[in-house]
């Protein structure tokens, strides 16, 4: 075969090549779809249209979005009962944001969960002038997530931002406890009704009764009769929710929240009472809709 034949014969098979690469791809689609997301902050909690791949994104699990990262002074810190951990929320420059809008009455909201959804914590740091957050965590050896939910200077709404914590120390996993709708927490008893259901709305109602009297004096904690969070189990991704009804008083506090998808989820409430914040878990199984 003379050159001209041999140049033609290769580009017609590259040319073959290339076309059944490009029916595979189409067939297979992308390879790097998100995942089912969490929705409530760090999606369109705050009434604002996403398209379907915002909402697609899970809150939580990205160390930076949104133009916005955050930076822990430390991946690794020891086990204590009051362990320092400080940590600072950088813009797209890569400097230290000083300025957050207030948001349920702080300016950043710090989840602190150990990976086996044990050792749950909502706290608030102290914001320095150089924007640096500090504060301390209770933490037990293990892999920890910082889930960090504030509205950053030049953001618009939310911004959810999670970072492993390592805490060193031999450690076993604690198993996570059954399904039930019903917790109990310092005497006081806190009854859930409603069920999740992937991909609907669902209102979910948690009744707070102490020695079988039901309580109807709730105090406000972050602006409302309770507060609170839901974590996926196996990826920690985060759903911040809030009352339906800001001004109740108990017993009942209701809320409306979706699932993504069909699994197992934490359910973390916050509630006030007798000017202690208590917090009454549950471990919840969302089905298909």
């Amino acid at each position: 075969m003379n050159t001209p034949a041999k140049v033609a014969t290769f580009a017609l098979g590259l040319a073959a090549a290339f076309g059944a690469a490009l029916g595979v791809g189409a067939a297979v689609g992308p390879v790097d779809d998100p995942a089912p997301a969490m929705a409530g902050h760090g999606g369109d909690a705050h009434g604002e249209e996403t398209t379907s791949a915002e909402a697609l994104l899970p809150a939580g699990l990205a160390v930076s979005t949104d133009g916005f990262t955050l930076a822990l002074d430390s991946a690794e810190a020891p086990a204590g009962p009051a362990t320092p951990v400080s940590f600072r929320v950088l813009d797209a420059d890569g400097s230290a944001v000083t300025d957050f809008a207030v948001a349920h009455e702080q300016r950043l909201h710090l989840i602190a969960v150990r990976r086996d959804l044990s050792g749950y914590q909502h706290v608030h740091p102290t914001l320095a002038a150089d924007g640096t957050w500090t504060t301390s965590l209770s933490l037990t050896p293990g892999s920890w997530r910082l889930i960090a939910d504030s509205e950053p200077e030049g953001a618009e709404g939310s911004v959810v931002l999670g970072a492993d914590l390592a805490v060193p120390g031999e450690h076993s996993p604690v198993p996570l406890p059954a399904p039930a709708h019903t917790a109990e927490v310092d005497g006081y008893t806190v009854a859930l009704s409603g069920d999740l259901t992937a991909g609907q709305e669902t209102e979910l109602t948690l009744t707070v009764s102490r020695d079988g009297v039901p309580v109807t004096d709730l105090q406000p904690y972050l602006g409302a009769a309770g507060h609170l969070v839901v974590l996926r189990a196996g990826d920690l991704g985060y759903l911040h929710v809030h009352p339906v009804d800001e001004g109740a008083s108990g017993p009942d506090v209701a809320f409306a929240t979706t699932a993504p998808a069909a699994g197992t989820y934490r359910l973390f409430l916050d509630f006030r009472h007798g000017d202690v914040v208590r917090t009454a878990e549950f471990t919840v199984e969302a089905t298909r809709g």
